[in-house]
């Protein structure tokens, strides 16, 4: 099987810091896989707050994970903080991806990389939606 393989921009919109709780550790005294897609979306959740919305309420509509790819670059453990970027890449007629890395932020060591790609679906319709031009002006590089 192919390995997946994450190409990041130069430049993210956006950073927070994230610390690893013991309850992210796993059996092998790094951080889970399973919290890493939680801390991931607590950061999106950050993301999306930071420019004025919530993940249901983006200029009226709200968003949808697709699809993730995440790709693991080094082991991380209790009691670093992590740094997640993120930014928004490859818009569409209804959605986005979210480019994003999550690196220790003492040591500026690579954790891991990936993307999440993003419908922007309304709820009360139950289909999805088009990008919000609003949205895509705020997050143009």
């Amino acid at each position: 099987m192919a390995r997946v393989i994450i190409e990041l921009p130069e430049h993210f919109l956006f950073t927070t810091d994230i610390p690893i709780y013991i309850s992210h550790i796993n059996y092998g005294q790094h951080l889970d896989n399973a919290a890493l897609i939680g801390l991931l979306s607590e950061a999106r959740v950050r993301f999306f707050k930071s420019l004025g919305y919530t993940e249901l309420d983006v200029e009226g509509v709200g968003i949808i994970v697709a699809d993730a790819a995440m790709q693991y670059k080094s082991e991380a453990f209790h009691g670093e903080t992590l740094v997640f970027q993120i930014t928004p890449a490859d818009f569409n007629k209804y959605g986005c991806d979210l480019m994003w890395r999550a690196s220790d932020k003492a040591s500026g060591r690579e954790v891991a990389r990936g993307k999440t790609g993003i419908l922007f679906f309304d709820y009360t319709a139950r289909r999805p939606a088009p990008v919000p031009e609003g949205f895509r002006q705020r997050t143009r590089a």
